[in-house]
């Protein structure tokens, strides 16, 4: 019985492109193979003990993972980032592709779907797989670039329409901001380091001379550092954003306090002045008088009225 995980999928591919379904554990035909594991199989960690070196099966499996590359033991361990457009997942949250590949293997491992792989697979089931290892990394690296760009555009154009509401105006807007960086910095995370790893893979892949891949692997590293280079000027852009909000805010709030500080102003005396005439005790001026109310309050609005005068005058208003 065999002790082979069972595979996402499966494949023998011939130079022509041509895909043909294999079993994990059968006899490579001409050309390479590949094979796409989910890390959830429990058989994963012997088989890899069984066919990997060490330590390139103890990093396939890592559970957290960085963009890497590196050439070891005869192959190449590398470890890439794509956007989650998984039902009901947000796609800042990147899922981890894991990659061991040689002259006429590659392995790839996962723990959620990866939209990137799907259509790929879908591809080689329709017979036309990429012909060498190197075709099917430049092919994975440009699915995952070209996804992680669409999700960037996307976040520009948020921050463009906030940044124009809130130049409008638009006061409710701190949480919104606040979540939009979040999701920013969140995403530069891995696309940073993803740029570097790229990078390195095509330098490496362009220096076999056997090798046409390597010149689109590196053109997709430059358009991975577009797109980092896009997310932290939009990361940028949201922090100016919400010190903005947080200077008006505070500008807000002093103008008000200054406005509470006039008026307290205006009624200290008059507070003063009805205070003490409000006191009960005998020979208060007035007490007999008729008039005596009506001519205090005329005199607390005439002095009311003139400390008003004043400060207008002294521009405190």
């Amino acid at each position: 019985m065999s002790t082979a995980p069972t595979p996402v999928c499966a494949f023998d591919i011939a130079p022509d492109g041509t895909a043909t379904p294999c079993d994990v554990d059968a006899k490579p035909r001409a050309g390479w193979r590949w094979l796409h594991f989910d890390l959830s199989d429990p058989r994963i960690p012997d088989w890899l003990a069984q066919q990997l070196p060490g330590p390139v099966a103890t990093a396939l499996q890592t559970l957290e993972t960085r963009p890497r590359f590196d050439a070891v033991h005869g192959g190449a361990l590398i470890n890439l980032r794509g956007v989650n457009l998984n039902a009901g997942a947000d796609p800042e949250d990147m899922v981890a592709l894991r990659i061991w590949a040689t002259e006429d293997c590659v392995i790839t491992m996962r723990r959620r779907r990866i939209m990137a792989l799907d259509a790929i697979r879908k591809d080689a089931e329709a017979g036309d797989a990429p012909a060498t290892p190197d075709g099917f990394l430049a092919a994975v690296a440009e699915g995952l670039t070209e996804r992680i760009e669409a999700v960037s555009l996307d976040l520009e154009d948020q921050v463009d329409d906030l940044e124009e509401e809130i130049v409008a105006g638009r006061e409710d807007c701190a949480q919104q901001v606040l979540e939009l960086r979040q999701t920013i910095i969140k995403l530069r995370r891995f696309v940073g380091p993803q740029k570097d790893a790229l990078l390195n893979l095509g330098r490496g892949v362009s220096s076999q001379a056997h090798s046409d891949a390597g010149p689109h692997i590196l053109e997709t590293a430059n358009r991975a550092a577009r797109t980092a280079e896009a997310l932290e000027a939009a990361r940028d852009r949201m922090a100016a954003l919400q010190d903005h909000l947080e200077s008006r805010a505070s500008a807000t709030l002093a103008r008000n306090g200054y406005v509470l500080s006039i008026i307290a102003a205006i009624f200290l005396p008059l507070g003063f002045l009805t205070g003490l005439f409000g006191v009960n005790v005998a020979g208060m001026p007035g007490t007999g008088h008729p008039l005596a109310f009506a001519i205090l309050s005329g005199a607390s609005l005439v002095i009311g009225v003139a400390l008003y005068l004043a400060f207008r005058w002294a521009k405190w208003l």
